[in-house]
């Protein structure tokens, strides 16, 4: 797959790119709903023996268009993103930088240059997408926007269990610890991608050695808490038991919460390597202990559940 970043102007030339059908959306989360919008691009794609692709965004439009929000954290980062449209087969992803000169454009403006020049034949769209300055292009006004350049299908609304399928809603359950719900509307466990740096070795030191891992800042993570997770280290998969929290029962006013996990049945150097840590199961709130004793036997008793959980999942 081929990822190019665009901003307003783009010097790309119509004919000197592919016909093409194109997906576009902001896909935070690259959830269900927004799947069906990808594969449906791709299926057409198919049919007409051209290329596909992926038009996104970044940052988040909340950024630039309100003023109190200065920062995002997504469900999945742009890089997060980019790996996950690449594994449903797209062969372009396109990123426009949304910024103030960007969110002014005219509906019409916005349809020339970034679907017309783009040299998009098809274009797939999510039932509520819309474009332009103040969101005034939608589905509806998209006929007369295309002006016989291209074709365009909408996709309905995704629901499970009746009800839609939503970034928002899959936040609300990240913050609330509500990780298996959270998972089921992704169609696959969240999942933060992180290299493990040098933590304070108290892990170590009371049996349970942990790999610290220093994420993206604009990663969404669930609830404070423990968690059941697997860690994916190159092409191998472990069971672990994941914390993320300030660790209360050794400090004192820590600003951010860390993430760590501890690797089951595995105890070699992890320093400096990549990992990816899915988010299976919420286990426990973080604690504050009074001492060490009672810290490790809580852990011990978070073990048993963890395996127990892989174990009959």
């Amino acid at each position: 797959m081929q990822t190019t970043m665009l901003t307003y102007p783009h010097t790309l030339l119509r004919n000197e790119l592919p016909e093409t059908v194109a997906a576009i959306g902001f896909f935070d989360g690259v959830h269900k709903g927004h799947q069906r919008v990808i594969r449906t691009a791709i299926s057409e794609a198919e049919t007409r023996q051209i290329q596909s692709a992926v038009i996104t965004f970044h940052p988040h439009p909340s950024v630039v268009l309100r003023e109190d929000v200065h920062h995002v954290n997504y469900i999945t980062p742009l890089k997060e993103k980019e790996k996950l449209v690449e594994q449903l087969g797209i062969d372009h992803l396109y990123v426009i930088t949304f910024n103030n000169e960007l969110s002014k454009l005219t509906p019409q403006t916005f349809i020339n240059h970034f679907i017309i020049q783009l040299h998009i034949k098809h274009l797939v769209t999510g039932f509520d997408f819309s474009y332009g300055h103040k969101g005034r292009g939608n589905v509806h006004t998209l006929q007369d926007h295309a002006q016989g350049s291209f074709t365009f299908t909408t996709v309905d609304e995704v629901k499970m269990s009746h009800e839609k399928i939503s970034s928002t809603k899959i936040r609300e359950w990240l913050r609330n610890g509500q990780i298996t719900r959270a998972n089921s509307q992704l169609g696959r466990p969240l999942s933060v991608r992180g290299i493990v740096k040098k933590g304070d070795m108290r892990g170590r030191e009371i049996g349970y050695p942990t790999a610290n891992l220093n994420v993206p800042a604009d990663a969404l993570l669930p609830k404070v808490g423990v968690y059941a997770v697997k860690v994916r280290y190159g092409h191998d998969i472990y069971l672990g038991m994941g914390s993320l929290g300030y660790n209360p029962t050794f400090t004192e006013n820590k600003e951010k919460p860390s993430v760590e996990v501890n690797i089951l049945d595995y105890s070699n150097n992890l320093y400096g390597e990549e990992l990816v840590l899915e988010w299976h199961r919420f286990i426990r709130d973080e604690e504050k202990f009074d001492n060490v004793a009672e810290l490790v036997k809580q852990i011990e008793d978070d073990e048993r559940q963890i395996r127990d959980f892989f174990r009959y999942s």
